[in-house]
């Protein structure tokens, strides 16, 4: 079981060594387009739920 684990870990050490890390330049800007577009879709999802709420109740 040991020897498991431990192969496990060389097999995810050597594989993180593959991985290209965003610089802190590119983080920052997916970062800020992912919180823009979450704004915009919250901004739009809350337009549509409220005109459904008030069609529903000009309805009933």
């Amino acid at each position: 079981m040991i020897k498991r684990l431990q192969e496990f870990l060389k097999g995810v050490e050597f594989e993180m060594k593959k991985v290209s890390w965003p610089t802190l330049e590119e983080l920052r800007g997916s970062t800020t387009v992912v919180l823009v577009l979450s704004l915009i879709l919250v901004i739009f999802l809350f337009i549509v739920d409220f005109g459904l709420s008030r069609i529903v109740s000009i309805i009933l």
